[in-house]
């Protein structure tokens, strides 16, 4: 048994050792970083400056690009339209970058509907105010 219990320690330390080197980008991301910073004239053992994926390490924590289609709303919304939208599940609940997406298209009409409403109001009292001096003569 002493046998198989040093093979299966000696596997363990041997796959723990790929899995570092690895993350670390093979040798020859070590052997250029080595190169460079002699050629700049640094120490080897000062750390790297190598940007974040230049390794196997780094590589899945990019921003996953977008692969279902924005949700939308129309131009003039209506309380059915808001009623009538889904949103796609994501890991911990909905996708926010669709939720955020419809919200900022909502706060943008609620804008554009208060900027018209607000006009609305200023031409009515303009309109009053004219027709009340034309009533009085």
């Amino acid at each position: 048994m002493g046998g198989v219990s040093f093979f299966l320690v000696f596997l363990a330390v041997l796959l723990i050792g790929a899995t570092i080197w690895a993350g670390a980008g093979g040798s020859s991301s070590i052997v250029a970083g080595v190169r460079r910073k002699l050629r700049r004239g640094d120490s080897p053992a000062a750390p790297a400056a190598d940007p974040p994926g230049a390794g196997l390490l780094y590589a899945g924590f990019a921003q996953p690009p977008a692969n279902l289609p924005p949700v939308l709303l129309p131009a003039d919304a209506v309380p059915a339209d808001i009623d009538d939208v889904r949103f796609s599940l994501g890991l911990r609940g909905y996708r926010m970058d669709q939720v955020d997406q419809v919200l900022d298209e909502l706060r943008d009409q609620l804008a554009a509907k208060d900027a018209e409403l607000a006009e609305l109001r200023i031409r009515l009292l303009d309109a009053e105010r004219a027709a009340a001096p034309e009533a009085g003569a």
